[in-house]
């Protein structure tokens, strides 16, 4: 939704593969499918990826890494605000976790 949705948007309409990365596969389809359809731009995939756990950021970097010839663009737009005070499985803050950490650590693994 938002800033994301419509970058994703613009790449497609760019014919770019466009690999969206949601936390929700429901919402994320859908995001495709209506991208797909606005653009013709059947390159449009997603990817399940949750920013706020640092095991889902290496199992996106791999799968990514490993199933892409290259990359070209990586948008970190992901974010979250407002949230309580929840510590992640992984004993980290959640809302640094999300917005922070996932980034950082998914554009280091990304660089290869």
């Amino acid at each position: 939704a938002g800033i994301g949705k419509c970058v994703a948007m613009d790449l497609a309409r760019r014919n770019a593969r466009t690999i969206l990365a949601c936390r929700s596969r429901e919402r994320g389809q859908a995001a495709v499918e209506e991208i797909r359809a606005a653009t013709g731009n059947p390159a449009v995939v997603l990817r399940l990826l949750d920013t706020g756990s640092l095991a889902s950021v290496r199992a996106f970097a791999s799968a990514v890494l490993r199933e892409e010839p290259r990359l070209d663009v990586l948008v970190n737009n992901a974010g979250v605000t407002g949230l309580p005070f929840a510590i992640t499985s992984e004993g980290l803050e959640q809302t640094f976790t999300t917005n922070y950490l996932g980034p950082f650590l998914l554009t280091n693994l990304l660089l290869g």
